[in-house]
């Protein structure tokens, strides 16, 4: 069996309008497509919490970024995807890396486009 490595996946999410909204998911999902074709195991948490937390209720956005967190300890590295910037989310989640001395990794899909990922 080939081990993956495991990291965690930071990209832009949250938006005030549905069109930015998909754009983002999309983008998330191509940031995941983009890490397993590197022979990681990924993990988003904001793919997956927002189906069961509702993210514009404060309290449920902040449970589902700490349960995010949670699967830190785990990650051999957090990836940044930033195609289409840095989000405050992405920012305090950098800090955190840092704080807790977790590997960072800053990617861009479009670059990679020629890659062999």
């Amino acid at each position: 069996m080939i081990p993956f490595r495991r990291v965690i996946v930071e990209s832009p999410y949250r938006a005030l309008n549905s069109r930015i909204a998909r754009r983002n998911i999309t983008y998330a999902i191509s940031a995941m497509k983009n890490s397993i074709n590197r022979g990681e195991a990924p993990f988003l948490s904001h793919l997956l919490y927002p189906d069961a937390l509702d993210d514009t209720v404060p309290y449920e956005r902040e449970l589902g970024i700490t349960l995010g967190y949670a699967w830190w300890a785990s990650a051999e590295a957090v990836c940044f995807y930033c195609d289409f910037g840095w989000s405050m989310g992405m920012v305090n989640a950098k800090i955190l890396a840092q704080s807790r001395h977790i590997p960072i990794e800053e990617r861009y899909i479009a670059q990679d486009r020629d890659q062999n990922y």
